[in-house]
């Protein structure tokens, strides 16, 4: 029997579609343009594709060290978290029939609700006097932030996992340590690469936290360098828009090619 098509949600799509594809539009179109180009039309095709806006663009913003401290950044905190934030699902997981475990619980669930801006500035005054303003500093504060949301995810895909398995091992002489190792962690093979291909875009794409935190040039990531293109009155917005595309180029890349791990990943551990 053939469906009806739903026109509703099929104009709903569209809209979206355009709203999101719009604005992509006009930065890759205009990332090949002059500013004359530019300032008679932003939506025509520049007449001749020219490279020079990119090549300007990793110039001004040294591109390369911002990307060697976003690369940096983004590594360490994808293996951290899934290292870290694996292990205290794991241990909540097993034991949530305690209370202390159950109250751990909803206690880290429920900071996914605290805008970030209540807390910064204790954050970054506590995060100076420690002289973690720097990428190491912004490392640990990733790791930690992530907890909440990876918890709740890892939660309820361990909660999946029989328990038999962990008992039949321990019969066989393996530690408790031993278990999360060699059954559990293996079997997180799923969650943990949407954990980290979460991370990853949320590092990588991140502003405001480098932005009050970072307190060195040197240690500047991508999202920040665009500032160079602001000064007091304008906005040059070929460079920027050839330097945007340059930033997102290689997570777009991750999203596309990873895609069914996010979006199964995150079903698995909601669901679950």
């Amino acid at each position: 029997m053939r469906q009806k098509t739903n026109w509703v949600v099929t104009i709903l799509l569209i809209i979206g579609s355009i709203t999101i594809l719009f604005p992509l539009y006009i930065t890759i179109v205009n990332a090949f343009k002059t500013p004359q180009e530019t300032a008679k039309s932003i939506l025509a095709l520049p007449q001749n594709f020219s490279f020079d806006n990119f090549t300007r663009a990793i110039e001004m913003t040294n591109f390369y060290q911002a990307f060697g401290n976003s690369f940096y950044i983004t590594l360490f905190t994808v293996i951290l978290t899934v290292l870290t934030n694996a292990m205290v699902a794991y241990a909540i997981a097993r034991n949530m029939h305690r209370r202390a475990y159950r109250f751990l619980f909803y206690y880290l669930v429920s900071a996914m609700f605290i805008p970030f801006p209540i807390i910064m500035l204790p954050i970054v005054k506590q995060m100076s006097s420690l002289g973690l303003t720097n990428p190491t500093g912004l490392i640990i504060l990733y790791v930690v932030y992530g907890l909440s949301f990876n918890v709740f995810l890892y939660v309820g895909y361990i909660k999946a996992i029989p328990k038999e398995l962990e008992e039949a091992a321990i019969v066989d002489g393996c530690s408790r340590w031993g278990v999360f190792w060699r059954i559990i962690f293996p079997l997180l093979t799923p969650m943990n690469a949407t954990v980290g291909i979460l991370t990853t875009l949320w590092a990588w794409n991140d502003f405001l936290l480098p932005l009050v935190l970072l307190s060195e040039r040197s240690h500047q990531t991508l999202p920040l360098v665009q500032y160079v293109f602001q000064s007091q009155f304008s906005v040059n917005y070929n460079l920027a828009f050839a330097s945007y595309i340059l930033a997102l180029l290689p997570m777009i890349l991750v999203y596309l090619f990873l895609q069914k791990w996010i979006i199964s990943g995150v079903m698995k551990g909601a669901i679950k």
